[in-house]
């Protein structure tokens, strides 16, 4: 029986060996398969390219965008060809602040497909992130000659335009976005920060509240409506907006400084001062809170109280000058002249023409 089984085991070795595939396959039929099998990899490799992108896609809309990049750059790596991932890549290191990355990522875009006409749009973008903004707008002309109906590209141009004080062309490229999309509560709220700039405010006020028709519950529209109806004096007007805008966000820690700024102008030092400590209670590191809580304290002639949130302004922001310019006027009514002269020379260096002022009339420099 020993025997048997040895013999059957051999038997059965012989038989393996003398019908292996390789040995039986022609030339041609070598080649075939081994296509097939280079068809089966690629297929493999494009499969996991896929799966890492739709990975990155998911976690570009969890808004993460980190780690969305990394993914993309995975699926890059598994099919260096798959253009969507290049651009979708480009777009999570925008979103990421990744400027230059995103740039870079967009150019090898482009060179692989000079067509690809959004990818003009996204690398505008990032170059205006990185301030290049003279590549930034080759690329936004070259977006809006590719795709004109675009209201986008139309839009980040004027903020580009915005961004360098050409705020007649950035009010044609607003208006323009506009015409192509008259939803853009966005683009009524640059136009008018562009009318406010040049110091039209009538109209800054209209595009305001066109911004704010479109969208009510842009809390940051309604308070660029007070602030700029509180250069117009019109007091009540921006205390209503700025309610508004709080009733929208109750966080809103700029809406509480500016309706305590203008409580401040009609003399409602209490309330202004209600507005300020709630503003920094929100945003503790906001200097301009405590410089105003300072001028609100100076008003009220508690000279200790200012100074300590002067003090407190000026370390949050050491290159704040007007925080140094108040500083000096507490000291001096604290009868502390050698420190309110510092204070005022402090501001003269940091180019305050109201310290260079005092620092000459009141410290002989």
């Amino acid at each position: 029986m020993i025997k048997q089984k040895l013999l059957l085991f051999g038997f059965g070795i012989c038989i393996f060996a003398h019908t292996g595939i390789s040995q039986e396959l022609t030339e041609k039929e070598q080649a075939y398969m081994d296509s097939i099998s280079a068809q089966n990899q690629e297929n493999s490799t494009t499969a996991a390219s896929q799966e890492a992108y739709n990975k990155g896609i998911e976690l570009f809309k969890q808004k993460s965008y980190l780690m969305a990049v990394a993914s993309f750059e995975k699926s890059i790596q598994l099919d260096n060809n798959f253009t969507a991932a290049f651009y979708n890549k480009g777009i999570a290191e925008n979103e990421a602040k990744l400027y230059g990355e995103a740039a870079k990522t967009l150019s090898q875009l482009l060179n692989k497909d000079p067509n690809y006409s959004k990818a003009y749009f996204q690398r505008a973008r990032a170059y205006q992130g990185s301030l290049e903004y003279t590549k930034a707008e080759v690329d936004y002309k070259k977006s809006i000659e590719i795709d004109p109906e675009n209201p986008n590209a139309y839009y980040n141009y004027g903020t580009l335009q915005f961004l360098q004080k050409e705020y007649d062309y950035a009010i044609q490229s607003f208006t323009t976005a506009i015409e192509k999309n008259g939803n853009l509560a966005y683009a009524y709220n640059d136009r008018a920060s562009c009318h406010r700039m040049k110091g039209d405010y009538t109209k800054a006020v209209a595009d305001y509240e066109q911004a704010e028709k479109k969208n009510p519950n842009l809390a940051f529209v309604l308070n660029n409506i007070g602030t700029t109806k509180m250069k117009m004096k019109n007091y009540d007007g921006a205390i209503a907006a700025f309610n508004r805008a709080i009733s929208i966000d109750q966080n809103f820690h700029l809406a509480y400084n500016n309706r305590g700024a203008t409580q401040m102008e009609r003399n409602k030092i209490e309330e202004a001062l209600s507005d300020f400590e709630k503003c920094v209670q929100i945003k503790s590191d906001y200097a301009p809170g405590f410089a105003n809580i300072a001028a609100a304290k100076f008003k009220k002639e508690d000279y200790k109280g200012a100074k300590i949130a002067a003090d407190k302004a000026i370390q949050l922001d050491k290159s704040y000058a007007s925080a140094y310019v108040n500083r000096g006027m507490i000291n001096e009514m604290l009868r502390e002249m050698n420190a309110a002269c510092s204070d005022w020379e402090k501001a003269k260096e940091l180019g305050s023409e109201t310290g260079a002022q005092y620092a000459s009339q009141n410290c002989g420099f």
